[in-house]
C-alpha cells in the first residue's frame, strides 16, 4: 500500500501539497489529475526517490519493483527489441550471471541459472517483447533496427515498451498516449487493465482515464483527494459539489444552456442517423462536464468566417504515394462543404495523416484534382506547426505578425482566453512546454477565423480543461473540419460523420467511436485466419523410413499400368 500521512511538498518556493493523507491500496488503478504545475509529477518523481518530502511521512513497501517511463532516450545503434528486453532487469541480471557462470565452467550455477529464468519465464521474454511492440505500432521488420533510427515519437513508444516489460509491482505513467495512434492506445487500455500490479497513470485522456482506472486521485488547492470509481464518476461527484457554491452555479448554468442550445439544433438536423445519436448522447453528458469544469482557465470562440463558399474542397479522383512506394491512398473523392464535422480513422499506417496533408494543400498528389474554394480559408493544427513557431518571439509578437492594426490590449485580452496572462504574454516562447505552445499555434489559428479546419492529434500536450475548452468552442464552428485524434471524446462529442482509412481506399465508417475497437479487433481476427496454417513436423524413426519407402515402391508398381 502506498502512504501519505500529513504530507507537505514543495517545489522551491512553491507549496505543492499541504498535510494531505492519502492510501492507495495493492492493485488499485488510479488516474492522476488536476492542473498543471499542481504536483502530479512531483508525486512520481517522490515514489523514484528523485525528491523527499517536505512535512509529514510517504510510506510503500521497499522490496516493491516500480517501472516507469523515461523522458528521455539514448540514441544508440543498439537492437529496438532488446533495449525493450532491458526494461526486465532481472532477466539481464540473470543472463549476466549465467554468462559468467558458462565462463567459469560452474555446471551447478548454470543449472540453478537456468531454473531461475525458468521460474521467471525468462525463455518466453523475447516473444512478450514482439507483442508489446506489435501492440504499440511496430511491424516485426522494425524489431531489429537501431534505436537512433527511430523518431522522437516512436522512441518514446520504445520508452513505454521498456517500462511495460519490467515485471512490476508499482506502475508509472506520466502521459503515455501523447506519441499514440488510436490504434495503440486501445491496445495499451486492454494491456494496462490486465496488469496485475498498482498502477498510477497521468493523462488528460477522459475515456482512456474510463476504460482503465478504478480511482481517482485529484491535485486541487494544495491537496490530493481520492475518488473512487473512474474519470466520469469523479467529475459528477466534483460537480455535484460545485453546484453547491453560488458563483460557480451562476457560470454553470451559462455553460449549459450554451450547450444545451447546440443538442436541440443538433437533434433537428440528423436525429436518426447513427453516429448522430451517440453523437447526441455524448453532448448531453456534456452537462455534468461542464458543471465539473466550471473554474477552467480557458474559454474561446471560433469567429465566424468572413465567407463561406460551398463547396470548400473537393478532392477527385486522388492517388497519393512517397516516391516510389506503394500508393498510400487511391482513386479518393471527397467533398467538403460548411458544417461538414468528419473524424478519420484507420489503422496505423494507412494513411489518416497523409489525407490531413492533401486536405491542407501541404501534399501534391500523383494524380487527380484537388479544386479548392476562391475564399478557401485553411486552419491546420499538426505537429510540426509547433516546430514552425519563432522561438525568440512572444505570444504577442506571433499574433501582431497576423494582425498589426489589432491593439495590444485587444491582443491581451484575446491571449487571457488560451490562459496566457501578465508577462508570459511579452516573454520568449523557447522556454515554453509543449502544452503552451500547442495552445499558442491553437490560439494563432483561431484568431484568423478559417472556414476550414484541419486538426491533426491536437490534444497532444494539451490538459483536460484546455481540451474541453476546444470541444466546446468547436460546436459552435460553422465551418468545415477534419480530425485525427486519440482523443475518443473529442472525436464523440465534434464529429458526425467518421471516414475509414484503410487499404488504400477512404471509404464511410458504417457505426460510431464506440465501435472501432471491435472493428480493430475483427482486423486483427481476420489477418490471423488469413495466414497459411504451419505444417506440422514428425520426427520419423529409421525404422517407419524404411516402412513408408516399401510402401511407396508398392504404390508406384500398382499406378505403373495405368500411367501407361
Amino acid at each position: 500500500m502506498i502512504e501519505l500521512q500529513e504530507l507537505a511538498l514543495r517545489r522551491g518556493k512553491r507549496l505543492l501539497l499541504e498535510t494531505t493523507n492519502l492510501k492507495i491500496h495493492p492493485r488499485q488503478r488510479a488516474g492522476v489529475t488536476g492542473a498543471n504545475g499542481c504536483g502530479k509529477s512531483s508525486l512520481f518523481a517522490l515514489l523514484l526517490g528523485e525528491l523527499t518530502v517536505d512535512e509529514g511521512h510517504l510510506y510503500f513497501p521497499q522490496q516493491w519493483v516500480i517501472a516507469h517511463v523515461q523522458q528521455e532516450v539514448e540514441a544508440t545503434d543498439q537492437a529496438a527489441i532488446e533495449m525493450v528486453l532491458d526494461g526486465d532487469k532481472e532477466l539481464r541480471s540473470l543472463e549476466a550471471a549465467l554468462i559468467e557462470a558458462e565462463k567459469a565452467d560452474d555446471g551447478h550455477l548454470i543449472a540453478e541459472l537456468h531454473g531461475d529464468i525458468e521460474a521467471i519465464d525468462g525463455y518466453n521474454a523475447r516473444t512478450k517483447a514482439a507483442r508489446l511492440m506489435a501492440g504499440l505500432g511496430f511491424s516485426t521488420a522494425e524489431e531489429t533496427k537501431p534505436v537512433n533510427t527511430f523518431s522522437g515519437g516512436w522512441q518514446m513508444r520504445l520508452n513505454l515498451a521498456h517500462a511495460l516489460m519490467c515485471r512490476s509491482d508499482l506502475l508509472l505513467l506520466d502521459e503515455p498516449t501523447n506519441h499514440l495512434d488510436l490504434d495503440a492506445v486501445i491496445w495499451l487500455e486492454n494491456w494496462l487493465k490486465a496488469y496485475q500490479g498498482t498502477l498510477l497513470l497521468i493523462s488528460h485522456d477522459r475515456d482512456f482515464l474510463n476504460q482503465v482506472c478504478t480511482h481517482i486521485i485529484h491535485f486541487e488547492q494544495q491537496n490530493a483527494t481520492l475518488y473512487s470509481g473512474n474519470y466520469s464518476q469523479f467529475e459528477r461527484i466534483r460537480a455535484e459539489r460545485l453546484a453547491g457554491q453560488q458563483a460557480a452555479y451562476e457560470k454553470q448554468q451559462t455553460e449549459i444552456a450554451h450547450i444545451q442550445s447546440f443538442i436541440t439544433r443538433f437533434k433537428a438536423k440528423a436525429s436518426k442517423a447513427k453516429q448522430a445519436q451517440g453523437r447526441i448522447k455524448a453532448l448531453e453528458r456534456m452537462e455534468v462536464i461542464a458543471q465539473a469544469h466550471v473554474d477552467s482557465p480557458f474559454h474561446f470562440t471560433f469567429k465566424n468566417a468572413e465567407k463561406m463558399p460551398r463547396p470548400l474542397l473537393k478532392l477527385e479522383k486522388i492517388n497519393f504515394a512517397y516516391g516510389n512506394q506503394e500508393p498510400i491512398i487511391k482513386n479518393t473523392n471527397i467533398i467538403l462543404n460548411p458544417n461538414d464535422r468528419i473524424g478519420l480513422l484507420g489503422p496505423n499506417g494507412a494513411g489518416k495523416s497523409t489525407l490531413i496533408q492533401l486536405l491542407a494543400l501541404e501534399n501534391e498528389p500523383n494524380s487527380g484534382e484537388i479544386i479548392c474554394a476562391q475564399d478557401l480559408k485553411i486552419g491546420y493544427f499538426a505537429q510540426h506547426q509547433l516546430q514552425q513557431l519563432t522561438l525568440d518571439h512572444s505570444p504577442l509578437d506571433h499574433l501582431q505578425a497576423i494582425d498589426k492594426k489589432a491593439t495590444e490590449q485587444s491582443l491581451r485580452n484575446y491571449l487571457g482566453g488560451f490562459a496566457f496572462h501578465g508577462d508570459q504574454v511579452v516573454e520568449s516562447i523557447a522556454p515554453f512546454s509543449g502544452g503552451e505552445k500547442a495552445r499558442l499555434v491553437l490560439a494563432l489559428i483561431v484568431y484568423q477565423k478559417p472556414n476550414l479546419l484541419l486538426l491533426d492529434e491536437p490534444t497532444n500536450h494539451l490538459d483536460i480543461e484546455m481540451r474541453q475548452a476546444l470541444v466546446t468552442a468547436l460546436q459552435d464552428f460553422e465551418g468545415a473540419m477534419v480530425i485525427v485524434s486519440h482523443d475518443r471524446y473529442l472525436l464523440r462529442t465534434s464529429t458526425d460523420r467518421l471516414l475509414l482509412v484503410n487499404n488504400q481506399q477512404v471509404d464511410e465508417f458504417d457505426g460510431s467511436i464506440d465501435d472501432y475497437p471491435s472493428w480493430l479487433s475483427q482486423q486483427k481476427n481476420n489477418k490471423k485466419s488469413s495466414k497459411k496454417p504451419k505444417v506440422k513436423k514428425t520426427v520419423v524413426s529409421n525404422l517407419d523410413k524404411k516402412t513408408l519407402k516399401q510402401q511407396r515402391a508398392e504404390k508406384r508398381e500398382r499406378l505403373q499400368p495405368l500411367m501407361k
